[in-house]
């Protein structure tokens, strides 16, 4: 017996440890979406798999339920891969071990994959039972969700009918996402002439940052640690007699960076005494401004020797024109919320997150992860963006893009789904929209009558190893999926 065979509801979490036992990383797809294939084939209904391992599956109404409209449930095959420190895990080849502490589901030592498995598991308990009643259904299991979206991008979407959109891909019970960002990730990039320098070479070093999701938490204004680096930069060589050898920061163009280190040349004793100085003076500024986000930043400045590349006292480094380029730029790029809703409180419309500075051996690139809920206002930040590089000499390459989903004025399964939840539980669903990029929008781009909603149980600490997912909770959002798919049976 499985480890969740006795918990309700029972065949949604059958479906559910059957798929945690098939290793389901992003770009390790193909056993889950065969599985899932074959479960609809053992059904006896008609599906297709396309070579991004993409799933789509279609059952009819039920009795009587022909002439409604068609709804499709949708969700992602794919999960964040993360573990404890020591933890063995093998996610390439191992299944996961799922756990049970009181109200939760949870795995040993990694992700659990209730983002986005709880989805797969409800959807396919639905086409299971046919004592259900509801609408023609279109069942959509896309891939790579976690890391681009590129699924949903490939999907061919010519043979989906729907109406309504349910969304299965949301973390929290109660709340109906109605609207979400679209974006792109932008990559500028310049070469730049090395040269041989002699000098005191130091490195200069801001962490302690709380960084987050530039999707999420972007309009909590925490600090960037590439911004305080360019502050920084830009005050020490107006002042000192400087070279720059490197600067580097950031991991993900989805998180605010919070550790950059730039290694710099100083051409005097007491100019690296003045700039110990000034750093610590910064110290206190930023700690000061920041005092309600971000209190524990550090900014160290510190020697350093033979492992950043000092031989015989010579330190390869940018050329002066190349120097005030990149510090120039780094400075003068636009960050953090740049327009909030004027529809919904508390949304940040427009955003960017200067993500990531790399140095290599020639070449100096930033990437930049911009976002908005307006199409026009997108494309004007990236004009800006692309204006401000060529000032400096950096060239731009879009690197990838995603459409948004607008908040709809009009959305009857919106209304819908509201006064369900009022029905079952007696108090009132929260509708919000979110700044981040869902499938919603690619599949809105592709399908423009779509009516979409994006709801899912509580589960908590995603793409962490303490995720953990509420058991009583899938218990109540499978039996609310199952009255709005009987709703709009009968109301269309």
């Amino acid at each position: 017996m499985g480890v969740l065979s006795h918990l309700n509801p029972n065949r949604v979490f059958y479906y559910f440890e059957e798929i945690s036992n098939i290793p389901r990383g992003s770009y390790n797809t193909k056993a889950v979406s065969d599985y899932c294939v074959a479960v609809a084939e053992g059904l006896g209904l008609t599906v297709r798999q396309d070579a991004w391992n993409n799933v789509v599956i279609h059952k009819p109404a039920s009795k009587g339920c022909g002439q409604a409209p068609t709804l499709m449930l949708q969700g992602h095959l794919d999960m964040v891969c993360e573990k404890e420190s020591g933890c063995t895990h093998n996610f390439e080849t191992d299944g996961l071990k799922l756990r049970i502490d009181g109200d939760y589901v949870t795995a040993d030592g990694t992700t659990l994959g209730g983002d986005d498995g709880i989805a797969v598991a409800m959807a396919l308990a639905i086409l299971e039972d046919d004592s259900l009643v509801h609408p023609p259904l279109e069942v959509v299991f896309t891939t790579e969700e976690e890391v681009g979206m590129d699924g949903a991008m490939n999907l061919d979407t010519t043979d989906l009918q729907a109406a309504y959109l349910l969304n299965l891909d949301s973390e929290d019970e109660g709340v109906l996402t109605v609207g979400c960002a679209g974006g792109s990730t932008m990559e500028l990039h310049r070469k730049y002439q090395k040269l041989p320098q002699t000098g005191i070479p130091y490195i200069i070093h801001v962490h302690g940052l709380k960084g987050g999701h530039s999707g999420v938490e972007i309009q909590k204004k925490r600090c960037n640690s590439n911004k305080v680096m360019s502050t920084i930069l830009t005050a020490l060589s107006e002042k000192l007699d400087i070279y720059l050898a490197s600067v580097n920061g950031g991991s993900k163009h989805n998180a605010i960076p919070v550790e950059t280190k730039a290694v710099v040349l100083f051409r005097s004793e007491e100019d690296s005494r003045q700039a110990e100085q000034m750093i610590s003076q910064y110290q206190s500024l930023f700690a000061s401004a920041y005092q309600d986000s971000d209190a524990d930043i550090l900014i160290e400045i510190q020697p350093c020797g033979v492992e950043y590349k000092v031989k015989n006292g010579h330190l390869d480094v940018f050329s002066p024109a190349d120097m005030q380029a990149v510090i120039r730029l780094l400075f003068e790029l636009p960050n953090g919320v740049q327009q909030m809703s004027q529809q919904i409180d508390g949304l940040p419309e427009t955003s960017l997150n200067l993500a990531i500075v790399r140095t290599e051996e020639n070449e100096i690139y930033i990437e930049l992860s911009n976002r908005s809920s307006n199409p026009a206002a997108l494309k004007l930040l990236e004009q800006q963006i692309q204006a401000t590089a060529r000032i400096y000499g950096f060239h731009s390459v879009m690197q990838s893009e995603y459409p948004g989903w607008q908040y709809r004025e009009d959305s009857r399964l919106r209304d819908a789904m509201k006064q369900i939840y009022q029905n079952m539980f007696g108090k009132e669903a929260v509708v919000e929209a979110i700044h981040a990029g869902l499938e919603c929008g690619i599949l809105l781009s592709r399908m423009p009558q779509l009516d979409i909603v994006s709801t899912g149980p509580d589960i908590l600490d995603i793409h962490t190893p303490k995720e953990r997912m509420s058991i009583s909770s899938v218990g109540r959002t499978y039996q609310y999926v199952l009255e709005v798919l009987k709703y709009f049976t009968t109301n269309y």
